[in-house]
């Protein structure tokens, strides 16, 4: 049987799942938590003697917590669990930050940087060009590449795919043509059409000599592919790795997903965006109705920082030295205005910059006339709240597209409770009638964008790997408001009558879900 003709291995049904990896993964978390707090019951019985010494360890946690570096909304959730279940949310958060796994990243990742900085050296000329173009956006570029190390660049072509299919159709054809080396870093791949086919093709190439590079997340071992599908793949020659395996102990590097979406071919195409490697982000198969999900491609200088975006998470657990030199761009020497400024950037758990929500500030900030948004979930701090009902009351159009029909309806149960805030705000809030938005893009004034992997949650702001695409001055972002406008053109506009029609219970179960939002 061909690749392309694999039949799909997912698991289906209570019983196949209690039976399966997925089952004895969480049967094994489970037990973890119950010893855990069965200790906890435990020193109950010797209340008299550790009351005391449970009442100063909680206080100093919570003092430690206060003060800690992160977000607020974090730090409320962990201080409700420790004020509602004192020595068990104390024990758990001490034995979620003595977290081995999570230092050893953050360090790995860091000296990874170090070593790619060579490679992402920005062009002085670039950022007097933006400087005399628009302050704002050199503010931006400047951030970026000082601060995270992602230069920009001009010389790139820039083509936005509206939908799945087409991002598709463009990468088989790019992926035929390669001839040195294919490197793609996905968070989702599940066996059908559209990973038989990208397979198919994989094979062919290594077969005539290109070398090719291929990782997904972890959490695709759960239910979509077999838990040794890389051991599989290196048979043919693909070199295939699992990033942040899965596995059946407590750890907070289990909540650290790699969300990136990232295609590097020859170091001259680059593809980024929201569209994983599955049959529904093609519309081939329905889930949610109709798949709306957006990507771009680029071709010229600045595939180099998608190249070292992905090296960098290649090497996180490798040992042996990386050749960088041997997968560079080649550099255009003519200057093309027109093709503006782009700038290819990553966000980590573990650098303390919030990368991802940055950027997104900084097009709500700085627009003059509207700042257009696709999302499909929409849990967000106080921070984003504030800056989307301020940039709203500021007399900028601040819409935002929703899903109709949720693919997590606890998230879509959550997002609601943001919807009456938001609108009388002044944030239009639109819903997606034929289906599900998967897309993540924010557009604006007619020159800004960005596209690709960043939602508007907690989990993509702060807890996952992400990527994205700022893009300034390029013509495709006509094609991108363009695309906007006709997807508004199939959506409901949520009214407050609507808001306040929602049944107590519906209510409820949002704020109540609220609570826990940092975790979702």
């Amino acid at each position: 049987m061909s690749s392309q003709q694999e039949p799909s291995t997912a698991k289906k049904g209570l019983f196949r799942i209690v039976f399966s990896r997925t089952g004895i993964i969480l049967l094994l978390l489970v037990v973890q938590i119950a010893m855990m707090a069965g200790t906890v019951f435990y020193l109950h019985e010797y209340i008299h003697y550790v009351y005391g010494a449970t009442i100063i360890l909680q206080v100093v946690t919570l003092i430690y917590l206060i003060n800690a570096e992160g977000n607020p909304a974090f730090k409320m959730t962990w201080i409700l669990c420790i004020l509602a279940v004192p020595v068990f949310g104390v024990v758990f958060y001490i034995f979620v930050k003595m977290q081995v796994g999570t230092r050893y990243m953050q360090n790995r990742l860091a000296a990874l940087k170090i070593e790619t900085d060579p490679y992402m050296q920005q062009d002085p000329d670039v950022i007097d060009a933006i400087w005399a173009s628009k302050s704002a956006n050199a503010n931006l570029a400047y951030y970026l590449s000082n601060q995270l190390g992602f230069p920009t660049y001009r010389n790139t072509d820039v083509k936005y795919f509206p939908l799945g299919e087409y991002k598709f159709k463009a990468m088989i054809q790019e992926l035929r043509k390669a001839k040195k080396y294919i490197f793609m870093e996905y968070f989702i791949v599940e066996k059908g059409y559209m990973w038989g086919s990208i397979l198919q093709i994989l094979r062919e190439k290594v077969k005539e000599g290109v070398e090719v590079r291929f990782m997904y997340d972890g959490m695709c071992a759960i239910s979509m592919l077999p838990y040794r599908y890389p051991a599989r793949l290196r048979k043919y020659g693909i070199k295939c790795k699992m990033s942040n395996k899965v596995r059946p102990f407590l750890s907070t590097t289990q909540n650290n997903r790699d969300h990136r979406k990232i295609c590097v071919i020859d170091g001259k195409v680059g593809f980024a965006g929201g569209i994983n490697l599955g049959d529904e982000y093609i519309n081939r198969k329905v889930r949610f109705g109709h798949w709306k999900d957006t990507a771009v491609m680029l071709k010229g200088d600045a595939v180099q920082s998608l190249t070292m975006i992905f090296l960098q998470m290649w090497n996180a657990d490798e040992r042996k030295a990386e050749n960088y030199k041997r997968y560079l761009t080649p550099k255009r020497k003519e200057l093309r205005r027109e093709l503006g400024y782009v700038i290819p950037y990553a966000d980590s758990p573990f650098d303390n910059e919030n990368v991802g929500e940055e950027v997104y500030f900084h097009t709500l900030n700085h627009a003059k006339k509207y700042v257009h948004i696709m999302t499909p979930y929409l849990i967000l701090d106080n921070e984003m709240l504030t800056t989307l009902k301020r940039a709203a009351k500021s007399g900028i159009e601040v819409i935002i597209i929703m899903p109709h029909i949720p693919d997590k309806w606890y998230a879509f149960a959550v997002a609601k409770t943001y919807y009456r805030e938001l609108i009388e705000g002044g944030v239009q809030i639109y819903e997606y009638q034929p289906g599900f938005v998967h897309a993540k893009v924010f557009v604006s004034d007619d020159d800004t964008a960005t596209v690709g992997t960043i939602n508007l949650d907690y989990r993509s702001l702060y807890l996952h790997f992400e990527n994205g695409v700022f893009i300034y001055n390029n013509s495709e972002i006509d094609r991108i408001e363009r695309d906007f406008q006709q997807t508004l053109a199939k959506c409901h506009k949520v009214t407050l009558i609507e808001v306040r029609k929602r049944t107590m219970l519906t209510k409820i179960i949002g704020q109540v879900l609220r609570l826990f939002a940092p975790l979702m």
